[in-house]
């Protein structure tokens, strides 16, 4: 799916093909010649000679169109300079519907027949974001239309071609009936991703790859900026921290990489569009916009944006920008997160009135790093209203609590408490001594702390104890003050802890693995209680998506009555598609419960999903299908079910969504398997972020040293640019976590205190 390809789809019964681009990164080269680097921008005009039946798109408007017997010729308007890699081409059958922003940009969605009407909802987002970001970054919209397109086969999740933006279906179409409340925000999401890129990168771009996270980052962080604006009841900056967490669990390796990465050969690119050029790209610049203040940060860059319109920049001329409107050294902050891998931990001890600040870069391993980074402090001292900031620029430092101690006496009954990193908007994680770790836990408890500030400390502590820095009795007792939680975020950081641990308490003290599922799944009843499973009318966006996920884990951990009523809910589905008994949001739970029950002599289950995969057409529904179908806990059935991952019902893009639902069970089942199947894979899925993932999908899921020198003597005869540091990172992930098994067999009195909470 690089170039110019083909992609397939079905009209009446007949299979045909469309022609699409994608030219990023590097393979615009393989349609025509050119210079195919960022930096080298021409105009384009193109012809394109097609079937006269055939829908045909290019970035720019058709200006000319010529018929000769089956076949049409079309000619674009010239376009604007622009790199190589946004060059786009689409040619197919198609439907479109369309609106105009009050700017007067034309906006089309094109689908294929049929399914116009779940393009409304990304239309809607695109003609109301466009005016927002034209406003935002001081400079209109620069081309006369944008349209975007539903391509059926699709290997990333979306590209910004410059005016013609193509995605996944999963990423634009959303049906109101069959569609969770998850989709529609992705569809939000990525088209606020894509439309940021018509300003970053495409108007501005990056000088060479190395820059990537200009591109990345900032779309990342922008598009966040623009939901929060177009559907403020989603709380999206809540849930940013999960962007935050994911760059965490990459930059917290030795084989992490700096934002500036240096890229040698083409070969190279596709590995760094990865957590770090997206994830921390933009967790950084919500750190520094939070730093200068959000007025002049948008104000600087307006200036940027302008004075690089057409042109090539580099990090370093963003921050040039930025100085010059804050007054501020921004280079002398951001430096140390750009140009050096990893983050920091800051260990915080009180001592007298002074809150003593130590700072050591955080790795995984929990083994000692060198890095070392100016870091933008925010501390709150019992109140939201006693705040104090500071730049910590030595490895040790201080902040007096005198001034703002006096503005909050205590009250008497408890010592307050403080938080660092208020809202969680800095890329650091924090370590309090063991006073301040108590007292926070009582203010968790009392409801003292913002849904931000509870989920940093719940996955802070889960952090640290994943790298040895603190008993898991810690985290357990932290955890069980969750009890009474119904944030949506913090849920589901709660959720996302429990699995990990779930994981290790299987492996280093097995007899209790029962228990800490039961402790899951009473920290989760309060929550779930308060759903149910009938969607409340009038009920938000986040509960309708949480109610999903928590029924997903009652099934997964064995909550009887959970599995018991989603079996039943399915098998009303089953006789009838039509009901309401079983909404989107809750599919996937009910997919889950009936697959725990399916077993080489019953597969009655399993061969019902796939008659319910081969009978959708909507893209989401067979994603949620194939996520589901390997959690069977019968290794002959993940088998099958890999196996059909890679037949030709299931589109290349999507294999990758069965490995994600393999568990405990089913683990040395996939190994074997990727390991059979491995030239086979290569050959189909040749380079890029597909092939990387069938590697961490199926590594990840051990923890041993044993099973990570296997793994490492597997590849180190097959390894190649495209997937080394990928199958590097993956190693030292099992590693880490064969490290943290031994930790916890170490620790004395968890069978008893797992039994305890059990209850």
């Amino acid at each position: 799916m690089k170039g110019f390809y083909r992609s397939a789809y079905v009209i009446n019964g007949e299979k045909r093909n469309m022609a699409v681009t994608q030219f990023e990164p590097a393979d615009a080269r393989r349609c025509f010649p050119c210079w195919d680097e960022p930096s080298y921008k021409a105009t384009f005009k193109i012809t394109i000679q097609a079937p006269v039946d055939r829908v045909v798109l290019s970035n720019m408007p058709a200006i000319e169109e010529k018929s000769d017997g089956h076949l049409k010729t079309v000619s674009f308007q010239e376009s604007p300079v622009m790199s190589t890699y946004l060059v786009a081409i689409v040619v197919g059958e198609f439907e479109y519907i369309e609106q105009t922003t009050t700017a007067g940009n034309k906006v089309r969605v094109y689908c294929e027949v049929g399914k116009t009407n779940q393009g409304m909802f990304a239309l809607d987002v695109a003609v109301r974001t466009l005016p927002y970001y034209a406003k935002y970054f001081g400079t209109p919209y620069p081309l006369p239309k944008l349209d975007m397109v539903a391509i059926p086969d699709f290997s990333a999740g979306a590209m910004e071609n410059y005016g013609l933006v193509t995605y996944r279906e999963t990423a634009l179409l959303y049906d109101e009936k069959h569609s969770a409340a998850a989709n529609k925000q992705r569809v939000a999401v990525v088209v606020a991703h894509e439309l940021a890129h018509q300003w970053f990168g495409n108007l501005v771009t990056m000088e060479w790859w190395t820059h990537l996270w200009l591109n990345e980052g900032f779309a990342t962080w922008v598009s966040y900026l623009a939901v929060e604006y177009l559907f403020p009841d989603w709380k999206i900056w809540t849930q940013f921290i999960d962007e935050t967490v994911e760059a965490f669990r990459l930059d917290g390796l030795v084989e992490s990489h700096p934002i500036e990465v240096e890229v040698g050969h083409a070969r190279e690119i596709d590995e760094i569009f990865d957590a770090i050029s997206y994830r921390k790209g933009a967790s950084i610049i919500r750190m520094l916009e939070s730093y200068i203040g959000a007025s002049v940060f948008q104000k600087g860059l307006n200036a940027y944006v302008k004075r690089y319109a057409w042109k090539n920049a580099r990090t370093e001329d963003l921050w040039a920008v930025l100085s010059e409107v804050s007054g501020e050294s921004v280079n002398e902050l951001m430096d140390s997160w750009t140009k050096q891998k990893g983050y920091p931990v800051v260990f915080a001890k009180l001592k007298g009135d002074k809150l003593e600040l130590d700072q050591s870069q955080y790795l995984s391993s929990g083994k000692l790093g060198n890095g070392h980074w100016v870091i933008p402090i925010t501390l709150c001292y019992g109140s939201y209203n006693a705040r104090k900031n500071a730049l910590l620029r030595e490895k040790l430092g201080s902040i007096s609590l005198s001034g703002i101690a006096d503005s909050q006496k205590d009250a008497g009954s408890q010592p307050n408490w403080i938080k660092l990193n208020v809202g969680q908007s800095a890329f650091y994680r924090v370590q309090y001594d063991d006073e301040l770790a108590k007292r926070l836990r009582a203010a968790i408890a009392v409801g003292s702390l913002d849904a931000t500030d509870r989920f940093g400390i719940l996955d802070d502590t889960h952090a640290l104890c994943s790298a040895c820095k603190l008993p898991l009795s810690a985290l357990l007792s932290l955890m069980d003050v969750y009890r009474k939680e119904l944030d949506y975020s913090v849920l589901l950081c709660l959720i996302d802890i429990a699995y990990k641990v779930s994981s290790v308490v299987g492996d280093a003290i097995p007899q209790s693995a029962a228990d800490f599922k039961s402790f899951t799944i009473n920290l989760l009843q309060f929550a779930a209680e308060k759903l149910g499973w009938e969607p409340i009318p009038g009920e938000s966006h986040l509960n309708a998506m949480l109610r999903g996920h928590i029924l997903v884990v009652l099934a997964q951990f064995g909550h009887e009555e959970t599995k018991v009523e989603a079996r039943r809910r399915f098998n009303v589905f089953l006789s009838d598609r039509s009901t309401t008994i079983l909404p989107a949001d809750i599919r996937k739970a009910a997919y889950i419960a009936v697959m725990q029950n399916v077993t080489t002599s019953d597969k009655s289950g399993y061969e019902s999903l796939l008659r319910i995969f081969r009978e959708t057409d909507l893209s989401q529904e067979k994603v949620r299908i194939l996520g589901s179908i390997a959690s069977s806990p019968d290794p002959s059935v993940v088998r099958e079910a890999l196996d059909f991952s890679l037949s030709s019902e299931v589109r290349n893009q999507d294999a990758v969504f069965v490995l994600y639902g393999i568990n405990k069970e089913g683990r040395e089942t996939a190994w074997l398997w990727l390991k059979e199947k491995w030239d086979f894979i290569l050959k189909n899925w040749g380079s890029g972020s597909l092939l990387t993932r069938f590697i961490s999908s199926v590594v990840s899921l051990f923890s041993s040293e044993e099973k990570a020198d296997e793994i490492q003597e597997f590849f180190s005869t097959r390894t190649q640019p495209s997937i080394e540091r990928t199958v590097n990172q993956s190693i030292e992930r099992v590693r880490i976590k064969a490290q943290w098994v031994k930790h916890v067999q170490q620790q004395d009195g968890l069978v008893e205190l797992l039994q305890g909470l059990a209850v």
